[in-house]
């Protein structure tokens, strides 16, 4: 299990055993069932058959033209389909390894299957393959935890690195945001009591292992929107070349010389003239983008998650952890008028005592740094702590009297509002001065907490929320490719405005709830744009299911990763950027490759239809600009030339395009002139260099 991640996020080089796969499968892959499942190559497989009937015709002695001449034809038209599937075959093989991979480090555990669901009753060891959904099972310090699952009963450390490669532990517990377990994982302290929540083969590795090996792929919109346009294409020349036979035995009727065209050439014409390059790469594109994702440890649901990615205008974004690095530090006492910072500082380290937050823990460190408090531990205080809660917005401690005449102090910290309402609730007063103190934090991208004890407000606590390094001009390079940046955050709407001035988003939504997300994303959409966001409460879901690129994390809910299209095993909020930038990355691999295959035809063109039609018409000759030694070498360079400029492409199809921050209108501007003014110079070059080296083989 500990290579489960490493299976997934290692780039797989093309060993010499997934070449020889890859080619048995695209001789598999001629099955013409299969091949209808492409239209162009479909075309070019019964233009292969025909020319091989042609070619077995010339050797009895009836042929329209030479043996050889047509079996050379004959050959490469066949290489052409081959290629083409061996492309797909590579990039599904890509992932056929990492699936084996994952197969390996897949085992069979056992289980403790309970006859109720509570720890305590008895249970019966069963294979984790006999389990069921719904079953409950017991685990406990040092199991393998059998199959996914959500906790009933307990808490424990589980060491969660076979998925998600983080080597320290997590804390899993019933009823909150951290209640969903993986099967394969590790308990390493204590017991959780689980119940099944997928059937077998139906868990977080099988779905893994199916979406690697492309079991479930099934073509995204835009794909099956370009495959119709590549098959109009392929029946308007169909029927063009189809007419050609009839008027060159017309022609040469009429004109009393010449010879009518070939079915030979006019199958060699039909495959070069349509988009035989981007029909034989358009799998391969598809399946290497899935590819790309998983290798960013992403699970993808289908690959018209990762395509909807490319075309996404608005990011949604959680402020802690995407935005900021996540923890608050406490970086200021700021007392009200009238009280000593000391005062202020020893409430705010008591009623700190026990919170374990990164932000509980540094204020109790930046009160015995500057002003010299020593630790205090929770057991040497006779006191009753009170958490932190979403409804109250405050924690603390209620002291009890000791025997130094000390009276019972309440000591509370929290959000401005809710100290006030708890501050008069005491029949004490909010002062003016401290109202202006949060309101100067909350300015300067601050969070503000406020300390009171009784009736008194001791003053206010900075926390500071630290933007990542880097990441405003990440933004602004979105910004560039018309994607719209919008910041969550629970904070107040001054702390908001502040860290999304100094971040450099486009827009914020403060003090967001869970519907107040829904409805933001449903207004954007209202408006046509497409919604990506992240999340991995239960309370996310509702917003999870409603965007269209909605990312849970691994370490979230089952019901968050239930709702979302694709899985983050790092748990890592910014990821959200790099997912849009695979799916930008595949949309620019197919754009280019479309238009360097339709560029490249014009090459073809003044290749075939000097040698398909100059003897009946010597005037077409002016088109042999290329200068090229015969009808038959131009016609076989330009069949060559189709087939291997399909294998020169298969790297640039698994790899992708490089992924540049730039505007829609320069990359479009950027490509015409590479793959477009390219697309039609290179086959000039291939072809004329095909034709010189076969007349010097004395082929021509």
């Amino acid at each position: 299990m500990t290579e489960v991640k490493d299976s997934l996020r290692k780039p797989l080089g093309l060993t010499g055993e997934m070449y020889r796969r890859a080619l048995i499968d695209a001789l598999g892959k001629l099955n013409p069932r299969w091949m209808m499942r492409n239209p162009v190559m479909f075309v070019v497989e019964v233009g292969s058959v025909l020319t091989t009937a042609l070619w077995v015709q010339a050797l009895l002695g009836g042929g329209e033209a030479p043996a050889w001449y047509i079996g050379w034809v004959s050959l490469w038209l066949w290489f052409t389909v081959l290629f083409a599937n061996f492309s797909e075959a590579l990039a599904e093989g890509r992932g056929k390894a990492q699936a084996e991979g994952l197969r390996k480090a897949r085992k069979e555990t056992m289980a403790k299957r309970l006859r109720e669901p509570r720890h305590g009753a008895h249970f019966e060891l069963v294979a984790s393959t006999a389990l069921r959904k719904g079953d409950a099972f017991l685990v406990e310090a040092g199991d393998v935890i059998a199959a996914d699952g959500e906790v009933l009963q307990g808490i424990a450390s589980v060491d969660e690195s076979a998925i998600t490669g983080e080597s320290a532990p997590v804390i899993r517990e019933s009823g909150g945001d951290r209640s969903a377990v993986t099967g394969g994982t590790r308990v390493l302290s204590d017991w959780l009591v689980v119940r099944l929540t997928a059937e077998p083969g139906g868990g977080f590795l099988d779905r893994m292992i199916k979406l690697i090996e492309g079991a479930k792929r099934q073509k995204t919109p835009n794909e099956i929107a370009l495959n119709i346009l590549l098959a109009a294409f392929t029946i308007i020349f169909l029927v063009v070349c189809v007419t050609l036979l009839p008027y060159s035995l017309f022609s040469v009727e009429v004109s009393g010389h010449g010879a009518p065209v070939t079915v030979t050439v006019l199958v060699a014409l039909l495959v070069c003239l349509i988009p035989t390059t981007i029909g034989g790469l358009l799998s391969a594109i598809g399946i290497a983008g899935m590819d790309r994702m998983i290798r960013h440890n992403v699970i993808a649901t289908s690959g018209r998650a990762v395509e909807a990615a490319g075309d996404v205008d608005v990011l949604l974004l959680d402020k802690t952890g995407t935005v900021t690095l996540g923890n608050r530090m406490a970086t200021a006492f700021t007392p009200a008028p009238g009280v000593p910072k000391e005062r202020l500082a020893d409430a705010a380290q008591l009623a700190s005592l026990a919170d374990e937050t990164p932000e509980g823990r540094s204020i109790a460190v930046l009160a015995k740094e500057q002003y010299g408090l020593r630790g205090r531990a929770v057991g040497e205080i006779d006191a009753r702590f009170v958490p932190f809660s979403a409804q109250t917005r405050m924690s603390g401690a209620d002291i009890h009297p000791d025997t130094k005449n000390n009276g019972k102090r309440i000591i509370r910290k929290g959000a401005a509002d809710a100290i006030r309402q708890f501050v008069e609730g005491q029949g004490g007063m909010y002062p003016a001065a401290v109202q202006q103190i949060v309101q100067d934090v909350s300015k300067s991208g601050g969070t503000p907490l406020v300390v009171a004890e009784n009736s008194d407000v001791l003053g206010v606590i900075h926390l500071k929320d630290v933007v990542k390094g880097g990441i405003k001009e990440r933004f602004a390079q979105l910004r560039s490719m018309g994607i719209k940046t919008v910041m969550i955050t629970g904070d107040n709407p001054l702390t908001a405005t502040a860290i999304a001035a100094e971040a450099g988003v486009d827009d914020f939504l403060a003090e967001a709830k869970p519907e107040d997300k829904l409805r933001l994303i449903r207004e954007y959409q209202k408006g046509g744009r497409l919604v990506a966001m992240t999340g991995d409460g239960t309370n996310d879901a509702p917003a999870l299911a409603q965007a269209d690129v909605a990312v849970a994390m691994n370490t979230g809910t089952q019901p968050a990763r239930e709702a979302a299209n694709m899985i983050d095993l790092d748990s890592n909020p910014t990821k959200l950027m790099e997912i849009v930038e695979i799916g930008k990355q595949l949309l620019m691999t197919r754009g280019t490759l479309t238009t360097f295959s339709i560029a490249n035809d014009v090459a073809k063109y003044f290749a075939i239809i000097p040698a398909a039609f100059a003897t009946t018409y010597p005037a077409l000759n002016a088109l042999n600009i290329m200068k090229l030694t015969s009808p038959e070498s131009a016609i076989l360079s330009a069949v060559i030339f189709n087939a291997l400029i399909i294998v020169a492409l298969i790297p640039l199809a698994l790899k992708g395009v490089k992924y540049r921050p730039v505007s829609a209108v320069q990359l479009l501007r950027r490509h015409l002139f590479i793959y477009g003014f390219g697309g039609i110079v290179a086959p000039f070059a291939g072809i004329k260099l095909i034709d010189m080296l076969m007349t010097a083989l004395g082929w021509a």
